[in-house]
């Protein structure tokens, strides 16, 4: 339950923060592409909340909720944009294993680089702090086990949610690959994503028009390697993620966005109402 519960639950932002052993990305080289990239997608005040679905027979079952906001906050004396992901389980199922998760990262205003990233993790019996104070200027990070360097515009798993959605989707063709590099667990992996193209997508919140992306995953013993990942934002300024499936080893995750508050643009992507 803990692993297929948060690999789901955080693979909603493109990435997935439950690397650990159980899976990898496949490395490609890194870019610069996007550095420096700037904010047209999000505002402070955002918050929006997704359900995380378990199926092994082909009924799925309510697992848990993720929900992201997104504040300005001072920290040392500058304004940081601070974005806060929380994961826990239904607390009906909170007897069988409970998730009580929080990832957060505090993002340059004007760079979308992280500045500092902090994850508390309560899962069973398992608890982890982690706190890593990026220094951009500097290319390292640093760590309660260390200094560690990094590559220009690295991003942690939080601030590449809201830097993904920064992108320019219509400047790629179908097929194409988006690189960029992310810092966790006191390493550096560089990571991608690959464009599909736009299709319609029908979610428990309603029907979108949506960009599908695939991030490609090495086989490990949670998910199956390959790019069988979908992950649909919606097609409009906001760029949010709507849905993400996923085949498991044992059955089948699904990921929807359930409700919204605070977005920069209208929701101009959607088609109609909920089913």
């Amino acid at each position: 339950m803990k692993r297929i519960f948060i690999s789901a639950l955080f693979s909603v932002m493109l990435i997935s923060s439950s690397a650990g052993d159980d899976f990898n990305w496949i490395n490609i080289g890194t870019s610069d592409e996007f550095c420096g990239i700037r904010n047209y997608t999000f505002q402070s005040g955002e918050r929006i909340t997704y359900k995380v679905y378990y199926s092994v027979i082909g009924i799925f079952i309510d697992a848990g909720t993720a929900q992201f906001t997104l504040n300005k906050a001072r920290l040392n004396d500058k304004m940081y944009y601070h974005a806060i992901g929380d994961g826990y389980s239904n607390p009906t199922y909170d007897w069988i294993f409970k998730v009580r998760d929080r990832y957060e990262t505090y993002i340059d205003t004007l760079t979308l680089k992280p500045y500092n990233f902090i994850r508390k993790v309560e899962e069973g019996n398992y608890k982890k702090t982690e706190n890593v104070v990026f220094n951009q200027d500097a290319g390292t990070a640093v760590t309660t086990r260390g200094t560690f360097a990094i590559p220009t515009c690295v991003q942690d798993v939080v601030s590449a949610i809201y830097y993904a959605r920064n992108l320019d989707y219509s400047r790629y063709k179908p097929g194409d690959k988006i690189p960029f590099s992310l810092f966790l667990d006191d390493e550096v992996t560089n990571l991608y994503i690959r464009y599909v193209g736009k299709q319609t997508v029908k979610t428990k919140y309603g029907k979108f028009k949506a960009i599908l992306l695939k991030p490609l995953l090495v086989k490990g013993t949670i998910f199956e390697g390959g790019e069988k990942m979908n992950v649909w934002v919606s097609d409009d300024a906001n760029h949010i993620p709507l849905r993400v499936e996923s085949p498991i080893s044992v059955g089948s995750v699904k990921v929807d966005m359930m409700g919204y508050a605070n977005l920069r643009y209208p929701l101009s992507s959607r088609i109609s109402v909920k089913f």
